[in-house]
């Protein structure tokens, strides 16, 4: 009797993750055979705009699992129209393999959400479920889940550590526009994909007409930060009416300036060797800073922005002494937008109507107070910025 595990997903695209994921449920499991099932239609979620149909998912995946002697895509999904339900896959390898004992490897959101899948009793009773968790997972909540998938379906289910780092396809489908997807993809899976100009890649996006560049932007972010980014644009587009500065260089800089917020620290610093971007101590130590830095990187190189956008984007977290118009009205747009909420942002609203030096200097000394009380340290470009400007007020 041979162990078989069933491991599906979009894999949209396949990813490092997936095939670690993969090489730990082979050894914990002493799987025999490890079935990669590509979903046609996922039940549970719809696959991203532009993504690839599903044979060439299945494709991709063959080439990303190619070095897994244990493992094999199989279509099973494809081949059947509608949605993907995992009951219907099970039960149709139950058959195939009726003397063999199966395992469905899933994750922790897959696993909690179990009981609202189609017939889960019936999976249950044909497939032991192992779920992959990260190593510092909550050991109380795995007992309680265990206990409550025991109660419900009367089998325990098999839980297995992962130390590995977990990362999501949305997010290596960023990095394929941004940079760096060669972290989390292998050098054959990413051939194909700039073969083949999947997931967008080869686009040209230099001198996109602002509603373009708008979605192009508004796609690379995570969906909380969508409204602020949007405030942003609107914001600094307004204030650069007010002072004289080029409203569509403002609008086009308020739209980038957060491009590269969703990535990590290492994936920010990843993007900085990239565009060879000489970084200091306190930035390499301050990876949340970097987002200005790659960002502005990012929008000369993937959106061919001038240097004044570029500029504004690059100093709209920390200011610098001696600010142009235009950075100085996309640092204040990106403090005051009308989704912010917090201490002194009234004044500064009103301080950005007539005295935009002086709104700056409130928006740094408020965040030097912010970070005094947190202990922590302040970048030298905001101390030198909060210094000019007081040397030229007085």
């Amino acid at each position: 009797m041979a162990r078989i595990g069933i491991f599906g997903g979009s894999f949209d695209p396949p990813h490092r993750g997936h095939i670690l994921a993969a090489k730990e449920f082979q050894r914990v499991l002493e799987l025999d055979e490890l079935l990669l099932v590509p979903a046609a239609v996922p039940p549970h979620k719809s696959l991203a705009e532009g993504s690839p149909d599903g044979q060439t998912r299945a494709e991709l995946l063959r080439l990303a699992a190619k070095d897994l002697p244990f493992a094999q895509v199989d279509d099973i999904e494809l081949r059947r129209d509608g949605v993907s339900y995992t009951v219907d896959t099970v039960r149709a390898l139950r058959e195939e393999y009726p003397e063999d004992e199966l395992f469905l490897c899933v994750g922790t959101d897959m696993f909690e959400s179990f009981s609202s899948w189609r017939q889960p009793e019936q999976i249950a009773s044909m497939a032991t479920i192992a779920m992959a968790h990260r190593v510092d997972a909550d050991r109380k909540r795995l007992d309680e889940l265990a206990q409550a998938f025991e109660r419900d379906f009367g089998k325990a289910p098999v839980f297995i550590e992962n130390e590995h780092v977990e990362i999501s396809s949305t997010h290596v489908r960023r990095l394929l526009i941004l940079g760096g997807a060669e972290q989390y993809v292998s050098p054959q899976v990413l051939a194909k994909i700039r073969e083949d100009g999947l997931y967008g890649v080869g686009k040209c996006r230099k001198g996109l007409p602002f509603e373009e560049l708008k979605e192009e932007s508004l796609r690379l972010l995570k969906k909380k930060r969508v409204a602020h980014v949007i405030g942003c644009s609107e914001t600094a587009k307004r204030l650069a009416l007010i002072h004289g500065a080029d409203p569509v260089d403002a609008e086009r800089a308020g739209i980038l300036h957060d491009v590269t917020k969703a990535l990590t620290g290492q994936d920010q610093l990843h993007l900085c060797e990239k565009y060879d971007i000489m970084i200091s101590r306190f930035e390499r130590e301050h990876t949340k800073l970097l987002h200005a830095v790659t960002g502005a990187a990012v929008a000369k190189e993937v959106f061919g922005e001038n240097d004044a956008v570029c500029q504004a984007i690059r100093w709209h977290t920390s200011g610098r002494a001696d600010m142009t118009t235009l950075e100085k009205i996309v640092y204040i747009a990106d403090y005051m937008e009308p989704n912010r909420d917090l201490p002194g942002v009234d004044r500064l609203r009103y301080l950005a109507q007539t005295d935009l030096d002086a709104a700056v200097l409130l928006g740094l000394e408020m965040t030097a107070d912010h970070l005094r009380k947190q202990g922590a340290e302040m970048g030298r470009h905001s101390i030198e910025a909060i210094e000019h400007l007081k040397k030229g007020m007085k």
